[in-house]
């Protein structure tokens, strides 16, 4: 999940900011041109920020406060309260699947063939653009699609038929494969010099289609999903977060916002690092493009030397800034069970209550894209009509004028702030609300979970505080 958020202004100035990429250390390590995006700019903030950061962490404090003085018991009805809608089975998601499979097929050879700036070229905008910042809002907003939609799942159905020979995955292993593969993509997407270059892109998004369908292949689709394939763990946990649900026989019915998130068993370890990590990438996404970031490694902001004199420090600080969400987390859940005078584990709280940073992270993630989707969206549909350069236009949108000036200026500057802080409260209120209701679960006490709850607030509250500094400190690309 990218970086905590472009910033908006009346006062910018054009730099680089990397969209995201797709992986594999060894394959990043290789010399490759960097290229720019129009939409990225760095921004220095006037508006009075202070209100906002006030505000911020009292609607999150609130939220705490009246939740700790409502009946657990009221609130479990109406976290539980379903509205039915119709059924919708799945016969026809092989066929999407193999469409998509198709589809992405072309994206790699416009990737390797079109042109080679990714303004233009289709693969590294519908990788980063539509699918990386798109479709995980359409996830958060409308379920899992992304099962239906991933590019594995339909060739894996039409060569698997009659198959029982699937290799066991060690219960051990949990999905670590996935978190060290995230990692993978963070570390492409956040320091190496050139994430975007489409024939690049194109290499490594066909060489993960291949690892992974091979892996599928060899231990069964459902296992590796479950274990290995990032995109989709990732997909599935943010859908968790839906407001629609799918139950038996493919019955669909409206939920409150976060409230299947309330369902969910606790975490293992490696599912609980997967969280923390998605949500640490994109707070040093924000963090690593900031003056004062810079500044702690001599740099000058305004002379930015380009990505490949920071590989070093992002490095360094996209591992602690996990470690450092990772311990406090702990830490926080921790200190909460000892308030609470809990005997349980401490890994069985944690596993349980780290699904209430899925609307932390969700939040996050489209205030961080909000102004890419709006101006890198636009290229994107203009590059679907014309995938190879060639002059086409099968869509009718190749030679459409993109309307950049939407993220510019003072009057985008207020509207722009506003949404993105408004979505940082919002998700962070949204967590207070769920880490409640994961915490009865815990302590059917109402005042034991109060007082367990009490450490996570005040995380909740400072992480408020921070994003919403990461919106309006002055920052590069």
């Amino acid at each position: 999940m990218g970086g905590l958020l472009d910033r908006s202004s009346s006062v910018a100035v054009e730099f680089r900011r990397p969209p995201l990429a797709v992986f594999l250390a060894a394959f990043c390590a290789s010399p490759s041109p960097a290229f720019a995006h129009a939409s990225d700019r760095g921004h220095v903030l006037l508006l009075p920020t202070g209100y906002y950061l006030i505000g911020g962490a009292f609607a999150v404090a609130a939220s705490f406060l009246v939740l700790a003085l409502l009946p657990p018991a009221s609130l479990d009805r109406v976290w539980r309260r379903r509205l039915p809608l119709f059924a919708f089975g799945d016969s026809a998601r092989a066929t999407i699947s193999l469409i998509s499979f198709a589809g992405f097929a072309i994206l790699i050879a416009a990737g390797l063939l079109g042109s080679r700036d990714p303004l233009s070229n289709p693969l590294p905008l519908v990788i980063w653009t539509l699918l990386w910042a798109g479709l995980t809002l359409l996830q958060g907003l409308l379920d899992d699609l992304w099962s239906w939609l991933n590019p594995w799942y339909g060739p894996w159905r039409l060569l698997s038929r009659g198959r029982s020979d699937e290799a066991q995955l060690p219960q051990w292993l949990g999905c670590w494969p996935a978190v060290v593969l995230f990692f993978a993509f963070a570390w492409f997407e956040l320091v190496d010099p050139a994430p975007d270059d489409p024939a690049r892109l194109a290499f490594a998004a066909g060489l993960y289609w291949l690892l992974t369908f091979i892996a599928m292949r060899v231990f069964g689709y459902d296992k590796w999903s479950r274990s290995g394939e990032f995109l989709g763990i990732f997909f599935s946990i943010v859908a968790r977060f839906a407001p629609v649900e799918r139950g038996d026989k493919g019955r669909l019915a409206l939920c409150w916002p976060g409230a299947k998130l309330l369902t969910a068993e606790p975490l293992p370890a490696s599912g609980i690092a997967f969280l923390l990590l998605a949500l640490s990438s994109v707070s040093f996404d924000g963090l690593s493009k900031t003056f004062f970031w810079l500044g702690l490694f001599g740099i000058n902001p305004l002379e930015f030397p380009g990505r490949t004199a920071v590989i070093g420090s992002g490095s360094l600080g996209l591992v602690l800034a996990f470690v450092l969400l990772a311990g406090v987390f702990l830490l926080a859940v921790l200190l909460g069970q000892r308030l609470a005078g809990s005997d349980r584990p401490l890994a069985q709280a944690a596993g349980l209550l780290v699904w209430s940073i899925v609307p932390i992270a969700l939040a996050y993630h489209v205030a961080h894209y909000l102004t890419v989707l709006l101006v890198d969206g636009q290229y994107a549909l203009a590059s679907l009509s014309d995938p190879f350069a060639l002059g086409w236009n099968l869509f009718g949108a190749a030679d459409m004028q993109v309307e950049a000036g939407v993220v510019a200026g003072a009057g985008s500057a207020w509207w722009l702030w506003n949404v993105q802080a408004g979505a940082i409260i919002l998700g962070h209120v949204l967590a207070v609300l769920v880490a409640h209701g994961l915490a009865w679960h815990l302590h059917p006490q109402p005042a034991r979970a109060a007082l367990s709850q009490f450490p996570l607030t005040v995380l909740m509250i400072a992480y408020t505080i921070f994003g919403l500094w990461l919106l309006a400190t002055p920052t590069v690309g």
